[in-house]
């Protein structure tokens, strides 16, 4: 008997980085599905199932004419809608043939596809990651291809105490572990709020708020369902009002994740760093974005690590300790979203 998914199919994912897709096809797995991804000559993406109606080879093989893709095997010919237009010897085309497109959406700098019904693919359900293109932030990202369970991923980032262990260079240090925090959840979103109040700020941190001084630190970190995390960070000079929400005398950021499963065991991990400060200087963004490079290198490792002890003990059961708490809320509203999805077909779980 086949296992259950761990990934809702009815939902916006990031498929790929706004210049990943031009006039090349790009072959991209996402949710279990094979995908091409291209724009037309008129700039708009599409995605179509990576697959010939013929005989199956990859369409990503072929190339565009015009606005079409033409598979390499044969010639057939599929617009952007997935229809056939056109095959090899016969005027009359066969009206099943046709590959399956999928809804897009381009917004925030990524490319969305909706892999599941595509008549509940509603493009007000993106998640919201204006920072990424909005005039009053900077910074830029990268992507990532994790060996790993995207959920991993989201453990991640939802639980940041790991920061004093992983990250003690550059972001982490003893306060991040030992500082309260506070979790709240609504029906697709989870919350986690953590400030360490008179501190001296870690390395990056301290380089960032460019003055000598204690800080009072935030970390709050927001999942929306399913697997998208925008983390609000930065510093501001303690006793000067930033937890009663004036920033004014600190730096903020707000780090941005996505995460799309291409597999049960593989992912794309999209992200990126937005700063309100500095706005226009690139040599900021560019040492930003290669300090977190680094970061979130060492966080690939251990999630890959993970992955792997995972595969070599089928069967363990994690304990989870109290700073799990808002991972913990994330795979519940995941799990109901998979759970619906399967209720239709009376295969939900009570």
């Amino acid at each position: 008997m086949a296992s259950s998914p761990s990934f809702p199919l009815n939902a916006w994912y990031a498929a790929a980085w706004d210049h990943e897709v031009g006039r090349e096809l790009l072959p991209r797995t996402i949710c279990g599905r094979k995908l091409v991804l291209y724009r037309t000559t008129g700039g708009a993406a599409v995605a179509l199932l990576d697959a010939c109606w013929h005989r199956l080879l990859p369409l990503s093989m072929g190339r565009l004419r015009g606005d079409e893709v033409q598979c390499a095997y044969h010639g057939l010919r599929f617009d952007a809608r997935g229809r056939c237009t056109h095959m090899p010897s016969q005027e009359t085309i066969n009206p099943a043939a046709r590959v399956r497109s999928f809804p897009v959406v381009e917004r925030h700098r990524f490319i969305w596809v909706w892999p599941g019904d595509p008549a509940l693919a509603d493009p007000a359900l993106v998640p919201d990651l204006h920072w990424n293109d909005d005039p009053a932030w900077a910074g830029d990202g990268g992507l990532i291809h994790a060996k790993c369970d995207y959920r991993l991923l989201v453990d991640n980032l939802m639980d940041l105490t790991h920061e004093t262990f992983i990250h003690a260079d550059s972001i982490g240090d003893d306060h991040v572990a030992q500082a309260p925090f506070e979790v709240t959840h609504g029906e697709r979103t989870a919350t986690v709020t953590r400030w360490m109040i008179d501190i001296e700020p870690p390395p990056f941190w301290r380089a960032q708020y460019g003055r000598p001084g204690r800080v009072d630190r935030w970390q709050i970190i927001r999942f929306e369902a399913p697997c998208t995390v925008a983390i609000d960070v930065g510093v501001a000079a303690t006793g000067t009002g930033a937890p009663q929400g004036d920033r004014g005398q600190g730096v903020s950021m707000v780090v941005i994740n996505t995460i799309t499963p291409a597999t049960d065991s593989t992912c794309h991990y999209f992200w990126a760093n937005a700063r309100d400060y500095r706005l226009h200087e690139q040599l900021v963004t560019t040492q930003i974005k290669q300090g977190v490079a680094r970061i979130f290198a060492q966080d690939e490792a251990i999630v890959e690590a993970q992955q792997r002890a995972i595969e070599e003990n089928p069967g363990h059961v994690f304990y989870n300790l109290n700073i799990d708490a808002g991972s913990m809320w994330a795979r519940r509203i995941i799990d109901r979203m998979v759970a619906a999805e399967l209720a239709p077909h009376g295969m939900a779980a009570e």
